[in-house]
C-alpha cells in the first residue's frame, strides 16, 4: 500500500506515521511538507524516521504525478489554530480549503482510493443544546472553522464527482506528547504550565466544555479511514472522531493535572465574559464504525504521557509561550526575519535546484527541494 501523508512535519504527523508503519509494516509512506515547523524537534531523535520519503513542498504547488500508484492520502496540511487562522485570514482559506480541494482532485484524477481529510469539531462552534452529532447544524466561528467545513462541502463534491472515497475525520481537540510537541492546545498547555510555573491559569470560567482525544488515539482512527469498508451511500463520510467520555469542561482538565502534578494552583476567573468555543460532542457514530479503533487513552494518561514527555527533554520554560513550541511564534518570526512572504511561502531567491540521488538511495530515500537552503536553516 502506498500512502502520502501532508502536511506530515506538524504536530501530528509523526505519530500518525509511526502508528501506519507498525500497522502496515510494508506501506510505502511519502510525507509531502513545506517544512515550516521541521525545526521544532523537541528531543535527540528525528521524528520522521518512519517515512520511505519525504518530499518538501508547498500543497498549493502540488502535482498531479505526486499521485501516481497512490493508494490513500492522508490529508494533514494545514494553517492549524484559531490565533493562526485570524492572523492569516486569506491565507488559511486558501491552504485549509482551496488548496485541500485541488489536491483531493489531484488525488482522485490519479485514481486514489482514499482520501483522509483531518477536519474538527471546532465547526460546531458554541452548542449549549446537548452533544452535536453529524447531523446537526454547524456554527463556525473562527477563519479556521470556516476553512474545514468549506473544504468538507467541497470534498463532498469530489467524492460524488468522482467516486473518490473520502473521510472527513472531525477530531476532538487534540492533546499528547509527540516529536514534534505544540503547547498553544489546552491541555498540553495546562501541563507545561504546571511543570515550568507551578500554576495553571484558566482564562474562562472553567465551565466550557471541550471534547478531548490523544494523537495516538487520531492516529488509530487514520489508519481505520484509509481502509474503511465503503458502499454507495457511504463513499462520503464525515464523522465525529472521540469518545463520549472525553467531553470535559475546562476546569476538569486543570483538576486532571494538578492531581498528576501535585503542589500545582490553579486560578480561575469567575468573571470571565462566555466562551463562544464551548461544546460537547456525540461520537455514537464513530463508535458503530469503527469498534476496533475506538479511542484508548484516558485524560489521566495524556496527562501522564504530556507531564513525562516534557519531563524527558528536560522542559522547564516558564516563558514558553513566547518560544516556537507555540506554532504562531514560529511563523510570527520567520516573517519578521524575512525567511516567509505574507502567503507563508518560503521568501527564497536562488532558483529551485532539484537534488539528484545515485540509484543506491532510491526508493529508500528522495527529496524534493523547493529551496536550497532548508538543510541550513529551516526557522
Amino acid at each position: 500500500m502506498k500512502i502520502v501523508i501532508t502536511g506530515n512535519m506538524g504536530y501530528l504527523g509523526p505519530i500518525v506515521a509511526s502508528h501506519i508503519r507498525n500497522a502496515i509494516p510494508d506501506a510505502i509512506l511519502i510525507g509531502v511538507d513545506s517544512a515550516l515547523f521541521a525545526h521544532c524537534i523537541v528531543g535527540d531523535i528525528l521524528p520522521d524516521l518512519s517515512l520511505d520519503a519525504q518530499i518538501f513542498k508547498d500543497i498549493r504547488d502540488i502535482e498531479a504525478d505526486l499521485f501516481e500508484g497512490i493508494d490513500a492520502v492522508i490529508h494533514l496540511a494545514a494553517i492549524s489554530n484559531d490565533p493562526m487562522g485570524t492572523r492569516f485570514e486569506a491565507v488559511t482559506e486558501e491552504i485549509n480549503q482551496k488548496a485541500t480541494l485541488r489536491v483531493a482532485g489531484l488525488a482522485a484524477e490519479s485514481h486514489v482510493k482514499h482520501f483522509v481529510f483531518a477536519s474538527s469539531c471546532s465547526i460546531y462552534g458554541f452548542a449549549d443544546q446537548g452533544a452535536r452529532s453529524e447531523g446537526d447544524s454547524l456554527n463556525p466561528l473562527t477563519a479556521y472553522a470556516r476553512s474545514k467545513v468549506g473544504a468538507e462541502i467541497g470534498l463532498r463534491e469530489v467524492s460524488a464527482r468522482t467516486g473518490m472515497t473520502v473521510t472527513a475525520l472531525r477530531f476532538a481537540t487534540a492533546c499528547g506528547f509527540s516529536g514534534r510537541i505544540r503547547l498553544d492546545l489546552v491541555l498540553n498547555d495546562f501541563v507545561a504550565s504546571a511543570l515550568s510555573t507551578g500554576r495553571i491559569s484558566v482564562l474562562s470560567d472553567g465551565t466550557p466544555w471541550r471534547p478531548l482525544i490523544h494523537v495516538s488515539d487520531m492516529a488509530r482512527a487514520i489508519e481505520w479511514a484509509i481502509s474503511r469498508p465503503v458502499s454507495d451511500d457511504s463513499r462520503f463520510l464525515a464523522v465525529n472522531v472521540g469518545a463520549d467520555e472525553s467531553n470535559f469542561q475546562v476546569a476538569e482538565l486543570a483538576a486532571a493535572v494538578r492531581a498528576a502534578i501535585p503542589g500545582t494552583e490553579i486560578d480561575i476567573n469567575p468573571h470571565a465574559a462566555p466562551d463562544g468555543r464551548s461544546y460537547r460532542v456525540d461520537f455514537a457514530l464513530y463508535r458503530s464504525l469503527a469498534p476496533g479503533h475506538q479511542p484508548q487513552v484516558s485524560l489521566a494518561a495524556a496527562v501522564e504521557d504530556v507531564r513525562d514527555g516534557l519531563k524527558g527533554i528536560g522542559f522547564n520554560d516558564p516563558d514558553y509561550r513566547a518560544s516556537d513550541l507555540i506554532r504562531f511564534n514560529v511563523l510570527a518570526n520567520a516573517l519578521g526575519k524575512g525567511r516567509l512572504l505574507p502567503d507563508l511561502r518560503w521568501a527564497h531567491d536562488k532558483p529551485r535546484r532539484p537534488v539528484r540521488l545515485p540509484p543506491s538511495l532510491q526508493p529508500a530515500l528522495s527529496f524534493n527541494f523547493d529551496f536550497d537552503w532548508v538543510a541550513q536553516d529551516v526557522e
